[in-house]
């Protein structure tokens, strides 16, 4: 059975996004913006009908989508790229795997006690970020 994600979620800790993101050739002026945020999440998840809201001072970004249904998304203002977006559970893991101009992308949500895990990947690169139940 899934977990339930639904809440808001303070980020705490935000490793190697820097690396992650000039992996992703973003350019310097932005990752230097990026790497100063602390964005909250707030997740309404309601059977596989999933919105995450990434909210900070700088940039809202939010990903409406259904479990297991692929869909175009927009990472305009992350790295301005379209890709196509397929999220799904893998046991009590949320995995999204992105196919575009940069193959081999996604992230994966967890949570472990009161703390939001979110792994993004990249060929190789990754950023690990925690949140904490607010």
């Amino acid at each position: 059975m899934p977990v339930d994600l639904n809440g808001y979620w303070k980020m705490i800790s935000n490793d190697n996004f820097e690396e992650y993101l000039k992996a992703l050739d973003v350019n310097v002026a932005i990752r230097k913006i990026a790497t100063l945020l602390k964005p909250d999440k707030d997740i309404s998840h309601n059977g596989d009908h999933i919105v995450i809201k990434t909210l900070s001072t700088f940039k809202n970004y939010n990903m409406d989508f259904y479990v297991g249904k692929e869909f175009e998304e927009d990472l305009a203002g992350v790295d301005d790229r379209k890709c196509m977006t397929t999220v799904s559970w893998d046991g009590d893991k949320l995995v999204c795997v992105q196919k575009g101009e940069k193959e081999g992308r996604g992230w994966t949500h967890w949570v472990e006690g009161d703390q939001l895990h979110l792994v993004r990947v990249y060929s190789g690169h990754f950023n690990d970020t925690s949140f904490i139940w607010s």
